[in-house]
């Protein structure tokens, strides 16, 4: 198996050309071809115990999401990709919205996959979960003073709030998420209050806001949960400390719930090996490959009778938002125009 060594995507000449050489030196029956926006270890875990149960190989290339759409789009009929992997439902929604996905409804993904974590046409299909969570300084903040996101936005917060830029799709899905539950006024006056509370411009990843809580910058933010556990079973003592300082809320208990987000996958309209596309999809919600994948990744398991990794459990057990995953892509551009409105960058 070959995977890509590093983040950076291929250029599409290249890409398109390895994935073809891997593809005839394999066999067309015997190769699977995946354009991957995930980077991660666990993945390449999964992708070895598929080869060793299928002895079909899949060769894996790595880009952005925006990346991966636009090559997919650049190569048309002539792809040599099979299936698609992305993080986030807004980021699989793109790809369908594009035409760049063919819907697959199978007996076992439906089984495996839980109604309102996959696309209801079959386009795409969750494989994992993230919840965005509310992050506070221990020294500063009560918790209760955070169990809703609209807390957020509370003139307690003047000047005490840090974010990432609006452009990122977390952000985007956090807010289409409450145009869907709320309206479009409600999620304009809170993106509205949210920037009002901003201590300095948005800037960095989600490890950079919890840094910058941590450091004094602010009170709280809002990130994908397992950013905080990377930091707190860090092999740095530093990332550790920053762990320490900070707590972390599943807001909205009592409400709505916290919203909840996927990576997933779907498979490509131009698949030349659609059946082994189909196995690996298959695979990837399977218990073998939730099993394998639990106590390796950060995320939560498609399903909830899957055991979490034991850092992940000790979060506790949470309410989740219940929307259609759908509207994290269809209330994309609502959203991406509120922030712009309100000056949330």
């Amino acid at each position: 198996m070959t995977f890509s060594p590093s983040r950076r995507a291929f250029t599409l000449g290249a890409s398109a050309m390895a994935l073809a050489a891997c593809s005839q030196d394999a066999g067309a029956n015997e190769v699977v071809n995946v354009y991957s926006a995930r980077h991660y270890d666990s993945d390449r875990r999964l992708y070895e115990a598929f080869e060793e149960s299928t002895g079909i190989s899949v060769r894996a290339l790595t880009g952005s999401a925006e990346q991966l759409l636009e090559r997919l789009r650049a190569e048309g009929e002539a792809t040599e990709a099979d299936l698609v992997v992305a993080a986030d439902a807004g980021n699989l929604w793109r790809l369908k919205d594009a035409g760049l996905l063919q819907n697959t409804v199978t007996p076992t993904l439906e089984t495996s996959v839980p109604a309102g974590l996959h696309d209801p046409d079959g386009a795409y299909w969750g494989f994992t979960r993230r919840a965005r969570v509310i992050i506070y300084r221990r020294d500063a903040v009560q918790p209760e003073e955070l169990a809703s996101y609209d807390n957020l936005a509370d003139a307690r917060f003047r000047n005490q709030i840090v974010m990432r830029s609006s452009t990122n799709v977390y952000q985007l899905s956090t807010l289409a998420s409450r145009i869907e539950r709320l309206g479009v006024e409600n999620a304009r006056a809170w993106a509205a209050g949210v920037r009002a509370n901003f201590a300095r411009d948005p800037q960095g990843s989600d490890t950079d806001q919890i840094r910058a809580v941590a450091a004094g910058e602010a009170q709280a933010t809002v990130c994908n949960h397992y950013y905080y556990l990377r930091l707190q079973q860090s092999d740095d003592p530093a990332d550790r400390e920053t762990a320490e300082k900070v707590g972390l809320i599943f807001p909205d208990q009592n409400g709505a719930g916290t919203h909840v987000n996927i990576s997933g996958a779907g498979v490509t309209a131009h698949a030349k090996r659609r059946d082994n596309a189909v196995r690996l999809l298959e695979y990837l919600v399977s218990d073998e490959a939730q099993t394998l994948l639990a106590p390796l990744n950060d995320e939560f398991p498609i399903r909830p009778e899957i055991a979490p990794a034991p850092a992940l459990a000790a979060l506790g057990a949470f309410r989740a938002e219940d929307i259609p995953l759908s509207a994290l892509g269809e209330n994309q551009a609502e959203a991406a125009r509120i922030f712009e409105e309100v000056g949330w960058r």
